[in-house]
């Protein structure tokens, strides 16, 4: 039963995700947190920064790494397996008709339709993480963190992956328990 509910949890957030791995993170965490209570909140951002500290696609190491949790590696396997079918199952079946329509103005008005759908559930995602961070480490932590974040990666340049392994880095030397 437990591998059907890992297939189920990071299939249908593949079917439903239209944009690719971070419009599905929403809807992975309302499975994973809300739906199976197999992670709170705090453990479901803290997975969320490690997979977008490795390289790689976020989706299939975030399931690879909670189907390892819940059933090891035939869990871990599932996982991924059920983050790419519906990519796959999609190019396979509908490759030629995508090819033939890409340029279709109706098919770029509803993409651009989808895109504010997709912003709302990021924002919503990010306020909980936020709303969990305030609770979890306090105002002042939140505040250091997000300012310093955005100085780095809006101002400096300096790419995400080595904002999020210095957050990595602060947190474990001034946050840890």
């Amino acid at each position: 039963m437990i591998y059907w509910e890992i297939f189920l949890a990071f299939f249908i957030p593949g079917i439903l995700g239209y944009g690719g791995g971070p419009a599905s993170i929403p809807l992975v965490e309302n499975e994973v947190v809300h739906r199976y209570g197999w992670m709170s909140v705090q453990e479901f951002s803290e997975v969320l920064a490690m997979g977008n500290a490795l390289p790689g696609p976020i989706a299939t190491k975030m399931a690879g790494y909670i189907g390892y949790e819940q059933a090891g590696l035939l869990g871990a396997g599932v996982g991924v397996f059920a983050t790419v079918a519906p990519s796959l199952i999609l190019m396979i079946l509908l490759l030629r008709l995508l090819f033939k329509y890409k340029d279709s103005p109706k098919v770029q008005r509803m993409t651009l339709y989808v895109r504010p759908a997709i912003a709302v559930l990021l924002g919503i995602m990010a306020w909980r993480f936020f709303a969990e961070s305030q609770i979890q480490i306090g105002w002042w932590q939140v505040i250091i963190i997000g300012v310093a974040s955005y100085l780095l990666i809006e101002r400096m340049k300096v790419h995400p992956a080595f904002v999020i392994l210095i957050s990595l880095i602060y947190g474990g030397l001034f946050l840890g328990s």
